[in-house]
């Protein structure tokens, strides 16, 4: 499978500085309805039917995107542009974490914390304080450097579209069904497995990214906490932040990244904003660089 052309992510790139389609355009929403008619479906009351169920529907609706991606990737280079851009989010991204600050700066917290829940996080914010809140922004905006931004960028490059939309579908899924709940824990563990293969070189890259962009800041912190979050990759990116940034990023009973660093305000957040943008800026350009011959030919 060839991967995307180098002009076509550029394009992506530039589209998406314009934000996101609207949501009857968007394949990304188009994912998300699957999803929840897939797990309306479910029937499985014993936990093998109920991991077949989901396996059965990640593979279903991971065959349909690459399908689909990979008729893209047949298409015109501008053509691919248009298709790559909705799924990536590096605008939408930046945006939602600056009206979290912006809530935070006048200390509007009951703000902060809807824009957080609706924007970036999918635990209770209801009682987090404002160090939190920021801490917990931070963080988001660190492992969704990852997901949103690095992933479809390396992917496409690698695989074209069809790896692209895979991907898409799969960090999807895991979003909606990867959860450890008593009604989750067996449909989405295929998902979520998934997912955390086709993440482990994009976190590693976006941990790389932050602290090139942080001049090397917080290498030490990186290389100790990486590996302190559940998930194998979400702790690459966020501890690199946590570190370059010199704060504590903590999400209660879970995780402490750089028990050391201060507690992180607004002011930080800020700063993470810049740090999140340049690293994916550089990811962006580290994905535009040639492919190496051997791999090329390998793909050809």
């Amino acid at each position: 499978m060839r991967g995307a052309p180098r002009r076509a992510l550029l394009l992506a790139l530039a589209l998406d500085t314009l934000g996101e389609p609207p949501a009857p355009a968007h394949p990304v929403v188009w994912m998300g309805h699957l999803l929840r008619r897939a797990r309306a479906a479910w029937r499985g009351q014993t936990p093998r039917a109920q991991l077949i169920e989901g396996g059965l529907g990640w593979a279903a609706g991971v065959t349909l995107s690459t399908a689909l991606g990979a008729a893209c990737g047949r298409l015109p280079w501008w053509a691919q542009g248009v298709a790559l851009k909705p799924l990536l989010a590096r605008t939408a991204l930046l945006r939602a974490g600056a009206q979290v600050a912006a809530a935070l700066e006048p200390g509007n917290l009951p703000e902060a914390r809807r824009l957080l829940s609706w924007h970036l996080v999918s635990r209770d914010t209801a009682d987090l304080t404002a160090s939190e809140v920021a801490g917990a922004a931070i963080a988001s905006l660190a492992e969704n450097l990852s997901d949103s931004v690095v992933a479809p960028l390396l992917h496409a490059r690698l695989g074209g579209l069809g790896w692209a939309a895979a991907y898409r579908f799969t960090n999807t899924a895991d979003a909606s069904w990867g959860y450890r709940t008593p009604a989750l824990e067996w449909p989405g563990k295929v998902a979520a497995c998934a997912d955390d293969l086709l993440n482990l070189a994009p976190a590693r890259l976006s941990a790389a990214c932050l602290l090139l962009a942080a001049g090397g800041r917080g290498f030490r912190v990186w290389r100790a906490d990486a590996r302190r979050t559940p998930s194998p990759n979400g702790g690459h990116p966020m501890s690199a932040a946590a570190g370059a940034l010199g704060v504590r990023l903590e999400k209660r009973g879970v995780y402490t990244l750089n028990a050391a660093g201060r507690d992180p305000d607004v002011g930080d957040l800020r700063v993470a904003l810049t740090l999140v943008n340049r690293a994916a800026l550089l990811a962006a350009l580290i994905c535009l660089l040639p492919l190496p011959r051997r791999l090329m030919e390998a793909r050809a």
